[in-house]
């Protein structure tokens, strides 16, 4: 079809989709109820004038009804004949390149009720802004006597006779996987023995408590005892004697994790928990954390945990907490306008988890109460007062001592129930240790216990015999707000446990293992869903006996290495030298076995006929795309050798959810390689050379680029032909040495200028932006946006900090600079090389401890609309020094940022300059951004990193640093051992929406608006409502950083010899999901037998709250947003299921809407579910399964705006939650609900899943794939009346922008 005709056709689109919007606007207004309630603000004249304006725009739409008619029909027309295949680019004669536009229609539908919940709801403000107490404070940090950031505490000695103290003495041992020994050094020293002990000292008395959260740790323990003392830990257990609190892997850090990684490492532990034990986790426990992120409370809350608590918080925090006794509190999500995320979380007021810092305010005296300290052990008291073991002579005098700690600290809270942890680092690892402090402890309580004028209660408890204590004298049920403590929103970044040491070090350190661990979580991801997939269709088909089943293995171990990884002493690169290379081994371990995982079910998928299959490990059909030499060294990409072969076939793999048009990287050992399509049509390439080095360019090895249209989690079957005909276009390459006398190795075939001195400035230009370089240091000065008049100043530079010349200096954990950092100044001037191509153009530039390149991509869509950079990192020969990035730009952000929390949401920030640089530094594990009333400047990341804004319209990255001496919080080395690094961003510059200019038709409307009085449409403001301090990302930002950490994977065929059956392409989904939702995983469950798959699986979807303020055009997404639904269609609109998830009994849908599977297709078609829950109206959309997407029926408010899913069941029984995944085609129909579900071959699945009780929930045991579930009801399955039981609460509905767990 002509140009033309889609210009046309695509105008009138916009124009019939303008036009009503706009009804629905006065649609809206029309059946606002708080205009019905505000007392008729409008006359009956005015009203009078509104329905005639409604009747007009009736009757325009009902004679535009053929028009839109016309445009549906033509654009599907326009899809079918689109050969999809990209066009090739041309050269114009100005020297610049030029992408014919897209043959494919591109559209973006946002549902003004998505918009809507970026604005927030009217909630109820929160007691405690974090953001407003750090503006409150003082940070003075004065002498509080014994308790030395805090304040004298006094009481009255009768304050209890009215209700008496009741205290819990919490025994603990926080093991860490891996700090200053390895994991497995750890377990064999110290862990082992503390566990073997545990069982066999709580049996010694009934009154015995002891919590344990390390799952990791346990599991290992568990594996290797036997079945008599298994079946004894089980009885403690269940009598409330051992409590197994928050149950993740580990206890993750919370400010480098990503939270794909801590949902994960949180379902390994509660999946263990419950099939080794039959116990669910209630309460949470986190020490040792440099710092609380708000995510993970939601995702305790998410689990069905109904209290927490936290430790390391800034001193200065807890003095005022303390001092309002605010330490315990309702904790909220800043976006929760209803409560529905509030969790009950305890803040522990003192400086350690420790005994001296646990039992009150002075810990000389609590030190006197760790009786592993007896004279002749091998640790004392600093304070030089010993323990003294309790005996009948000195009861008395002990216990009035100790009472009157616990008096002082319970004046700190606003019950009468105190919480005592009583633990440290691996303690109670002998017997002797458990006798001291339990028969001594036991001697003070039974003494306090039987006298009735001190009005206590003491006894040995674990953390939920407190919560459930505490929740009992408030009269409250568990989880709900007790009356009169405070609710408080915000995080707990950054930390400082005294003076100005602020632990933000951390957020950078040891930025190649960081970065490693999200490569691994991508391919993780990845191998989780093709495995899923593959196994799923190969149980249909029965060829699952020929499927490698033991790759379940390879995916188990992956997830607890990357689990492993999150710990607060891994992830955050504080762990001694060795032990960091043990999780790096682990990391590049799990990565090879993924990719083998990914392999195999790529090969499964992508072959024509499944029978042919057969898996050899030793000569597996597809190859990796790049190797690692070693678990420091950075990835080498695979060269594609052609050889003799005609051709050779490529496999590429997109994990995204979304078609993606991308430009893939391939190399190649010969300079005559076209890309051909899977039907033979030639792919748009570019040529450019491989450079070893600045001036070195690989012999014998070429980068053939291919501009690919990728199927959303699918395969694309790709051919490499080696054709001395048409010339695939090559790049060319300028190369400016600034004076510096370096020999140039170049190829002939692609064109290289060496030019001697420096550049003048130059720019790099698409559709989309132009940006500008220095022509002397080739870094960014400016980007200009296309339609723009003016460029925004978006200037790059490197800087270094030192550290301080006194005694405390920067270490692992802490930051302590010596001032202000300075400008990098080089040895010698940059090697700067432009490349400019059809696909991609480049500014690289060479300096002596990083190098820097800046790519544009000249492709529509995501990759086009922003900078791509890389910064590949080496400062082993520094000292004590830290290299930083630093963009300025004439943003007016004043004093404000934003970083996001986990990947998850964002929080926004202030530049405080009451307090010290280092403490105005936070984490970043995927973007931040600044912004103003125009723009936005968003630096997205693929790694963990600190950032910062020092200054109005600045951004602030630290890349790596190297740090000589230990920073005296334990590690006892600095950090020595750094790699060459690379990290990689997205630079996305966005503009503000600006008022329509509008004219005729719209002008007039849009008076009619303004003469009747109508507030304008509000648009998504990131700044505070209603107090709550909010902001969302841009969708297009959303996409961008989907896009930067979930790379396609290209997988070359490996075996030298022709495929003996035909390859097609995977395309799983047969429409378009919503561009709001991200599927986080599909996790296949394990079978009894650890090591083999089982037939259910856990599919978690997120959808994601964001900003529609900025503008968005020409973003070429093919999708709508979700108007807070999962996708829905009506049952008779069913597209058929070209093949199921599972090999069992399914329930199958047919019906009368679009073939979305094209035929010969290998991909199962994942089609839309429509739930119907009592009471929502989601099985009524009209239209197609296509349509369906763009036009939501309406539902429930309560159905939340950004929800983690998490389906524990068959695969194919997916549909009946309401999710789309793939099935089998046997034309009946399903529907969902209480309704009948008509199946032909029955529904016997079992559904599990996690979820808080709720107003649905009804009574029942339940599996649970994360907490305790509930069961809410039946579903029934007629016409052979098999029953499906839905165990777990499948319907976790909030307000939020987080996740919705089914």
């Amino acid at each position: 079809m002509k140009l033309k005709k889609q210009v046309t056709v695509c105008g009138a689109a916009i124009f019939c989709v303008a036009v009503f919007s706009l009804y629905l606007m006065l649609d809206r207004v029309q059946h606002d109820p708080t205009r019905h309630q505000s007392g008729g603000n409008f006359p009956r004249s005015q009203i009078s004038v509104l329905q005639n304006r409604i009747e007009q725009l009736e009757q325009l739409l009902e004679e535009n009804h053929e028009i839109i008619s016309h445009i549906k029909d033509s654009v599907l027309e326009l899809t079918a004949h689109t050969e999809g295949q990209p066009a090739l680019p041309h050269h114009t004669p100005n020297g610049s390149w030029v992408l014919p536009p897209e043959s494919r229609p591109s559209f973006l539908s946002v549902s003004p009720q998505d918009c809507q919940f970026a604005l927030g709801g009217k909630g109820q403000s929160p007691d405690l802004q974090m953001m407003a107490v750090y503006s409150l404070l003082p940070f003075d940090n004065q002498d509080g006597g014994v308790w030395k950031q805090g304040f004298d505490i006094t009481y009255e000695p009768n304050e209890w006779d009215m209700e008496p103290l009741q205290v819990f003495v919490v025994p603990h041992s926080h093991n860490d996987p891996g700090w200053i020994k390895t994991f497995d050094k750890y377990y064999y020293d110290q862990t082992q023995h503390i566990l073997n002990s545990m069982v066999l000292k709580m049996q010694e008395d009934p009154r015995r408590r002891f919590i344990w959260s390390e799952i990791s740790f346990f599991s290992k323990w568990w594996d290797n005892i036997s079945a008599q003392k298994r079946a004894a830990v089980r009885r403690l257990v269940g009598n409330g004697q051992l409590e197994m609190v928050t149950g993740g892997w580990v206890m993750p850090d919370e400010a480098n994790s990503h939270y794909f990684a801590m949902i994960d490492q949180l379902i390994e532990g509660h999946q263990w928990l419950e099939k080794n034990i039959g116990v669910t986790p209630r309460s949470g426990w986190a020490v040792d954390p440099f710092g609380y992120s708000s995510t993970m409370p939601y995702l305790l809350k998410r689990s069905n945990l109904t209290g927490m608590l936290i430790q390391r918080v800034h001193y200065a925090i807890k003095k005022h907490f303390a001092a309002t006794q605010n330490l315990e509190f309702m904790w909220r999500q800043t976006w929760d306008p209803d409560a529905s995320t509030d969790i009950f979380c305890h803040m522990m007021p003192f400086y350690s988890y420790d005994v001296p810092h646990t039992c009150g305010p002075d810990p000389k005296i609590c030190c006197q109460f760790d009786f592993k300290r007896l004279p002749g052990g091998r640790i004392n008291c600093p304070w030089k007062v010993p323990p003294r073991a309790i005996t009948d002579a000195n009861v008395a005098e002990r216990a009035q001592l100790l009472l009157d700690q616990y008096r002082k600290k319970s004046k700190l809270y606003r019950s009468k129930v105190l919480l005592v942890p009583l633990g440290d680092d691996f303690r109670y690892d002998k017997p002797q240790e458990w006798d001291a402090q339990f028969l001594n402890y036991q001697r003070i309580f039974d003494f306090l216990n039987s006298q009735p004028n001190l009005h206590v209660q003491a006894q040995f408890g674990t953390l939920s015999d407190y919560f459930d204590a505490l929740y009992k004298k408030v009269g409250i049920v568990p989880g709900m707000r007790p009356p009169g403590f405070p609710v408080l929103t915000g995080d707990f970044f950054s930390y400082a446990d005294r003076e100005d040491h602020y632990w933000t070090g951390y957020f950078t350190s040891r930025p190649f293992y960081k970065s490693l661990d999200r490569v691994l979580e991508a391919h993780l991801r990845g191998a989780e869903i093709l495995f899923s997939l593959a196994l799923a269709h190969a149980r249909h088909t029965g060829t699952d006996g020929r499927y490698p089943l033991s790759d379940y293995a390879l995916l188990s171990n992956a997830r607890r290495n990357l689990g492993l990884f999150q710990h607060h002493d891994a992830i955050t690169g504080t762990a001694k030298e060795a032990v960091a290379v043990d999780y790096g081994s682990r990391l590049l371990h799990s990565l090879t076995n993924l990719k083998r995982v990914i392999i195999n079910a790529a090969h499964y998928l992508v072959l024509g006929d499944k029978n042919t299959y057969h898996h050899d490990p030793a000569a597996p059909f597809l190859g990796m795309d790049d190797m690692r030499a070693s678990q420091d060294s950075l990835p080498e990409k695979t060269v594609v050798k052609l050889g003799t072969l005609p051709s050779r076939f490529l496999v590429v793999f997109n994990p995204l959810e979304q078609e993606r048009l991308s430009v893939v990287p391939v190399l190649v050992d010969s300079l005559h390689t076209r890309v051909l399509s899977e039907e033979g049509q030639p792919l748009p390439c570019q040529l450019s050379a491989h450079w070893g080095s600045a001036t070195d360019v690989v012999p014998d090895v070429y980068q053939v680029s291919v501009l690919a249209r990728l199927p959303a989690l699918g395969l694309r079957v790709l051919q490499l032909h080696e054709s001395f005909g048409r010339p695939t276009l090559a790049s060319s390459v300028r190369l400016y040495l600034h004076g510096r006398d370096l020999p140039v190795h170049q190829q002939e075939a692609i064109p290289l200028h060496v030019f001697p001195a420096a550049a003048n400035d130059f720019c790099l230009e698409n559709q989309h932006l132009r940006a500008c370089f220095s022509g002397h240091s080739g870094l960014l000065q400016n980007i200009r946006r296309a339609g723009e008049e003016q460029e925004q100043r978006v200037s790059s530079e490197f800087l270094v900090y030192g550290t301080r010349t006194s005694k405390d200096k920067s270490g692992a954990y802490l930051f302590l600079p010596d001032g202000e950092a300075k400008p990098y100044v080089p040895k010698d001037p940059p090697v700067v090389r432009v490349t400019e191509g059809p696909l991609f153009s480049e500014v690289v530039s060479y300096y002596q401890h990083v190098q820097i390149m800046v790519r544009l991509y000249n492709v529509p869509g995501v990759e086009g609309l922003s900078l791509e950079v890389t910064c590949l990192v080496d400062i082993r020969d520094h000292i004590n020094k830290e290299l930083a990035l630093r963009f300025s730009t004439d943003i007016e952000s004043d004093d404000t940022f934003f970083t996001d929390l986990n990947g998850f949401q964002i929080q926004p920030r202030r530049y405080q300059r009451k307090l010290p640089l280092q403490a105005n530094f936070y984490p970043m594990p995927t973007m931040a951004y600044i912004q103003d009333a125009r723009s936005r400047l968003t630096l997205h990341t693929a790694q963990a990193l600190g950032v910062s804004s020092l200054a109005s319209g600045q951004l602030e990255v630290v890349l790596d640093r190297r740090l000589m001496q230990d920073d005296n919080r334990g590690l006892g080395q600095g950090l020595k051992d750094n790699k060459r690094t690379c990290n990689r961003f997205r630079l996305l510059l966005e503009r503000r929406s600006t008022a329509n200019k509008s004219s005729g038709f719209f002008s007039k409307l849009a008076s009619m608006f303004k003469a009747l009085g109508f507030p304008g449409a509000r648009t998504g403001s990131p700044e505070v409502q209603d107090e709550r301090p909010v902001s969302f990302p841009s969708l297009l930002s959303h996409l961008t950083s989907m896009h930067l950490n979930a790379e396609a994977l290209v997988l070359p065929m490996a075996q030298e010899k022709l495929p003996p059956l035909a390859l097609r392409s995977f395309l799983p989904l047969s429409t378009t999901l919503p561009c709001d939702f991200h599927i986080l995983n599909l996790r296949t469950l394990q079978a009894e037998d650890d090591s083999l798959p089982s037939a259910e699986a856990a599919l978690i979807l997120h959808r994601k709250g964001f900003d529609c303020s900025l503008e968005a055009k020409n973003l070429g997404f093919n999708c709508t947003t979700s108007q807070g639904r999962p996708p829905t269609a009506p049952a008779s609109t069913w597209t058929p299921w070209k093949s199921p998830l599972s090999a069992s009994a399914w329930c199958s849908i047919s019906g009368s809407g679009r073939g979305a599977v094209r035929p010969g297709s290998m991909g199962a078609a994942l089609s839309p579910a429509a739930p119907a829950w009592p009471g929502s109206s989601w099985a009524s959309a009209p239209g197609t399964g296509e349509q369906a997407l763009g036009r939501r029926c309406r539902t429930l408010q309560r159905l939340l705006p950004s929800n983690l899913l998490v389906l524990c069941s068959q695969i194919s029984e997916a549909a009946v939650a309401g999710l789309p995944v793939a099935g089998a085609g046997h034309g009946s129909r399903q529907w969902v609900g209480k309704a009948a579900l008509p199946c032909s071959h029955g529904c016997p699945w079992r559904c599990t899943g996690w979820a808080p009780p709720g107003p649905w929930g009804s009574t029942g045991a339940a599996r649970s794939l994360v907490g305790l579930g509930q069961l809410p009801e039946e579903l029934l399955c007629t016409g052979d009346q098999a029953r499906l039981e839905l165990v777990g609460n499948t319907r976790l509905f909030s307000k939020a922008p987080g996740l919705c767990l089914i």
